[in-house]
């Protein structure tokens, strides 16, 4: 047996009172306290609760902005979709890194006889829900407190900067997932396109991509998402019958498209705070660039997505597949 448990001789000192009359906060309003704590850093606030380099991205409100045109980006690359998946009459669903919250809210409005539950490191998730949605703090990458095969939808999005050990949390994922239910991982990939031969070699933009997804992210295991790392992560899990999807996702209105002008332009807009939210920190903090010059790498870096005769792209990748009965 391992050793006692020494008491703190403070919490003794008065055995006629409770925790919270000895000056111990033991209520709800305290943890919310420590779990909306948060650092600023380069002009932007970051989550701390789990640890500062949990998720290297942002969450303040032009960061929450900016993830909700996101979500409408993706909609529309899924043509108005919330899923690719061929899910049906859900009962639960789950949510992992549910981000503002946006998803789960319109899974919940699709699947009003399901119970939606959305997950995220930051409590930064509205308060006016639907019924049949809630929203809990949590690591996805620690033990679940889920029984299992809790859920017969999970879904995840747009994680790949955040997660470290993907063999625990796909563990903990099928352990969760009811037999015959459905998993969806959603990622934009890392690396910058061109197909007409636009973007140079020495472009801002590729260069701060290739900076943050070749040489930042994977010195601490987190490397950029692939169709067919998607696919492996499902298969390895023991998920059957996996299908993935790819779609381009455009940086600016060039396409002739109609509907990917509208995601091009949407993403214009998107990159005004997005290229120093996805880059900022992990150059500072993981490859230590001075923020002076990781600050200028950003502008020069959403300089050249604004430059209309360059016509970039990224891939979006959707990978699901089945529990085996």
């Amino acid at each position: 047996m391992s050793e006692s448990i020494e008491v703190d001789p403070a919490v003794l000192a008065d055995s006629n009172t409770d925790y919270a009359s000895s000056g111990y906060d033991t209520s709800t309003a305290s943890l919310s306290s420590s779990i909306n704590e948060y650092v600023f850093e380069n002009g932007r606030r970051y989550h701390s609760y789990f640890g500062v380099n949990k998720n290297p991205m942002p969450t303040d409100e032009k960061e929450q902005d900016r993830l909700d045109l996101h979500h409408e980006i993706m909609l529309n690359l899924l043509g108005g979709e919330i899923h690719l998946a061929p899910v049906e009459s859900p009962q639960r669903i789950l949510d992992v890194g549910t981000g503002t919250g946006i998803w789960a809210i319109d899974a919940a409005d699709k699947f009003p006889a399901a119970e939606v539950i959305g997950t995220d490191l930051s409590p930064i998730q509205p308060r006016w829900v639907p019924p049949n949605c809630r929203f809990e703090v949590d690591d996805a990458e620690l033990e679940w407190t889920f029984k299992p095969e809790s859920f017969d939808f999970v879904h995840a999005r747009n994680l790949a900067q955040s997660i470290s050990d993907w063999k625990k949390l796909m563990g903990e994922i099928y352990r969760c997932t009811q037999p015959g239910g459905i998993v969806e991982l959603a990622e934009l990939g890392g690396e910058i396109f061109c197909d007409d031969d636009t973007m140079s070699d020495d472009n801002a933009f590729k260069r701060i991509a290739y900076q943050l997804n070749q040489v930042a992210l994977p010195k601490i295991g987190r490397p950029a998402a692939t169709s067919a790392l998607l696919k492996a992560r499902l298969e390895d899990a023991g998920f059957v019958d996996v299908h993935v999807t790819t779609k381009k996702h455009p940086f600016g209105p060039w396409p002739k498209d109609r509907r990917l002008k509208n995601v091009g332009a949407m993403a214009l807009l998107m990159s005004e705070t997005g290229v120093e939210a996805y880059a900022l920190a992990a150059l500072t903090r993981i490859l230590e660039m001075d923020p002076t010059e990781a600050a200028q790498l950003c502008r020069d870096g959403l300089a050249a997505v604004k430059n209309k005769n360059t016509h970039m792209y990224s891939l979006f990748h959707v990978a699901y597949g089945r529990k085996p009965e």
